[in-house]
């Protein structure tokens, strides 16, 4: 029988011990970011930055007004340039071995330096071509607000982001990760944006290379819509959980440690 979630302050619970091989696997969300003064998904109104989502994160707002698509994705690109990773973060950064996926498109965590992060949902500083098969390239200084960006095909090029009716990034590395996790943390995510919303129900069914079930851990401000599937809610800002959250000692193990 899984036993109920226990949903409380961060402050009640003591710190994550994790042995030596343990392997965790980190989903991030909007409210990471939020705390950085990035702003969230969408408001109480529910547009994102002022903007109906089917007019600038759709395959057909681009198809029909590309400009004002790219307009949008510039404004925030430009926004951006300026916002700092937090300690949650540079938390994160410090972990030696850890899956981290992000639902964010924004570089905060490159720029708290860690070095491999799986962007799902896209990257923000980068473009790639809406016709052919160019790789995506860094362009965080390209800022398109009137003439429209082409390849060298001719094709127009796009923000790189996986955009609502698209298929997330990365999907078969993160199946593979949560299948050989130990720990799966999630920072900052609603709950409510599948498939990440579905990752922490998987592992509530499948057991991983140990033949046990992850323990599955969830930070953040709210209680988020899929909190029943958690064993842990530990609920206020990642920046003040975070750096405290894991007993880092134990990651060096002791003699013995499995």
């Amino acid at each position: 029988m899984i036993p109920l979630t226990k949903v409380a302050p961060g402050r009640e619970f003591a710190p994550l011990k994790i042995a030596r091989g343990e392997k965790i696997f980190v989903l991030t969300g909007a409210g990471i970011s939020a705390e950085s003064g990035v702003k969230t998904f969408r408001d109480a109104n529910g547009l994102w930055e002022e903007h109906r989502v089917e007019d600038v994160a759709t395959p057909e707002a681009f198809e029909r007004d590309p400009r004002l698509v790219w307009r949008f994705y510039s404004e925030r690109r430009k926004r951006l340039a300026s916002v700092l990773p937090n300690p949650a973060h540079f938390a994160l950064a410090s972990l030696p071995e850890v899956f981290l996926c992000t639902q964010n498109v924004d570089p905060l965590h490159e720029r708290a330096g860690s070095t491999q992060v799986l962007h799902m949902h896209g990257e923000i500083s980068k473009t790639r071509c809406s016709s052919c098969d160019r790789e995506p390239f860094e362009d965080a200084a390209g800022l398109y607000f009137d003439a429209l960006p082409r390849c060298h095909c001719g094709g127009l090029l796009r923000p790189h982001v996986v955009w609502f009716g698209e298929i997330p990034l990365g999907m078969r590395e993160i199946g593979e990760a949560l299948d050989d996790c130990d720990l799966f943390l999630t920072v900052g995510s609603s709950g409510a944006v599948h498939p990440a919303a579905g990752f922490v129900s998987h592992l509530r069914n499948v057991k991983n290379r140990h033949g046990r079930f992850a323990r599955c851990i969830y930070v953040g401000l709210e209680r988020p819509d899929n909190a029943h599937s958690f064993d842990e809610c530990r609920l206020g800002k990642a920046g003040d959980l975070l750096p405290s959250l894991f007993d880092v000692p134990s990651f060096v193990g002791a003699e013995g440690s499995d």
